[in-house]
């Protein structure tokens, strides 16, 4: 679905300000970013009223694909652009360029009431790999394990598959159990660990809320486990964290230009914090 964005009927006026260049934005992709997006172009449209940008999700596959198909002004990313995804973007003569926009925990959740509070790297691995079948076998009750993930379009399953399911091993080929349930968003695995507390399920720091439980993580059993957050994330002492992407199709100029600059200011890194996420400068 397309999401115009637009100025928010119930706030105050916003002081204008005049851009260089008037027009509109297509911006697509990732689902972990896409509030994040409409809420940075809610506020640039309220400051420059000559502008209209267009926000849609449909995950990382997706922004990345209208990039390389030239349909898109920006492509969000929760992964890197991989050189396969280059190559063909080259061959459409398209010569993406990368932004680091945000930075993010991917947060380990389960129903609050789970009594298990702490995992390792390699216990979640063996969890979602099918190693791991009962809540018992890692300190909980005598219940089946439902493994929730993202589907494979997104750029938070193929992190997770790489960083956490692999360890970050190039040459490990698991795989995730066949019976991981995969979910079109981050809201419905969410909305499926609050009612199900047999369930295990990872999302993008930004989407976790005060109903839902995190698990704190430790890369190896005889590390202190960590949860997630802004400054864990930033003093890297929280094993499962990522930089944020957006891409575009060259060499931004003009409009596309004055925006990503905007983006990388103060003012729109407030919106990183207030949001979930990690700024990749301090507001």
């Amino acid at each position: 679905m397309m999401i115009l964005t637009g100025c928010s009927a119930t706030s105050a006026p916003a002081p204008q300000e005049t851009s260089t260049f008037s027009g509109y934005i297509q911006n697509k992709g990732s689902d972990t970013i896409v509030n994040l997006a409409l809420a940075w172009a809610e506020r640039y449209q309220e400051i420059h009223s000559e502008v209209r940008i267009s926000v849609t999700g449909g995950g990382s596959g997706t922004g990345i694909a209208s990039l390389i198909n030239n349909t898109v002004d920006i492509a969000n990313a929760s992964r890197k652009i991989t050189a396969e995804e280059i190559d063909a973007a080259k061959k459409n003569g398209i010569d993406p360029k990368e932004f680091v926009i945000a930075r993010d925990a991917i947060a380990v959740i389960v129903n609050p009431e789970n009594p298990v509070s702490s995992l390792t790297l390699q216990q979640i691995s063996d969890i979602y790999s099918g190693k791991i079948n009962n809540w018992k076998e890692i300190g909980g009750e005598n219940r089946p394990i439902v493994r929730l993930s993202r589907e494979t379009n997104s750029g938070t399953h193929v992190y997770f598959l790489q960083n956490v399911l692999r360890l970050g091993q190039a040459k490990n080929q698991t795989l995730f159990s066949t019976d991981t349930l995969l979910l079109p968003s981050s809201e419905g695995i969410s909305a499926e660990i609050r009612e199900n507390p047999n369930a295990i399920g990872y999302d993008g720091l930004g989407y976790v809320t005060p109903d839902i439980k995190t698990i704190a993580v430790a890369k190896k059993a005889s590390d202190i486990a960590v949860e997630p957050s802004a400054e864990t994330v930033n003093n890297g002492s929280y094993p499962i964290s990522r930089d944020l992407y957006m891409y575009t199709p060259r060499e931004p100029k003009g409009l596309v230009k004055e925006y990503l600059d905007w983006i990388l200011s103060p003012e729109a890194q407030k919106i990183v914090l207030a949001l979930g996420f990690v700024p990749i400068k301090q507001p």
